[in-house]
């Protein structure tokens, strides 16, 4: 069955997004879909240290957000599998083409629709 075949895939790709996210963040127990790059601690080392842990920081936000977005993306599909109203599009209502679902199985639009977006 494709749709179980996409459901797996799905299931997979928050799992392997959720280790991406916990490597430097940690999930916001109170907001769903919330995580929180971990603030830099105050090293004892000095003020490179703390310069090098603030840039760090700085720098996984943007990476944090975009992991969010596409978990979001991946767990919206899913509740749509268990709603039974998944691979249509969010935009016209028509189905999603079987071969674009496969590729990417957290589509929100059919081609024709996506298109008209870009």
């Amino acid at each position: 069955n494709t749709q179980t075949k996409i459901q797996e895939e799905l299931l997979k790709k928050k799992e392997r997004l959720e280790a991406e996210l916990s490597n430097f963040a940690t999930k916001d127990p109170n907001i769903k879909g919330d995580w929180d790059s971990k603030y830099p601690r105050v090293p004892e080392g000095g003020l490179e240290e703390a310069a090098g842990e603030v840039e760090e920081y700085a720098t996984s936000l943007p990476i944090e957000h975009s992991l969010e977005l596409q978990l979001q993306d991946v767990e919206n599909a899913l509740d749509k599998i268990e709603q039974k109203n998944y691979g249509a599009c969010e935009s016209c209502g028509m189905h999603i083409e079987e071969e674009r679902l496969l590729v990417s199985p957290e589509t929100r639009f059919c081609k024709m629709c996506a298109e008209k977006q870009e």
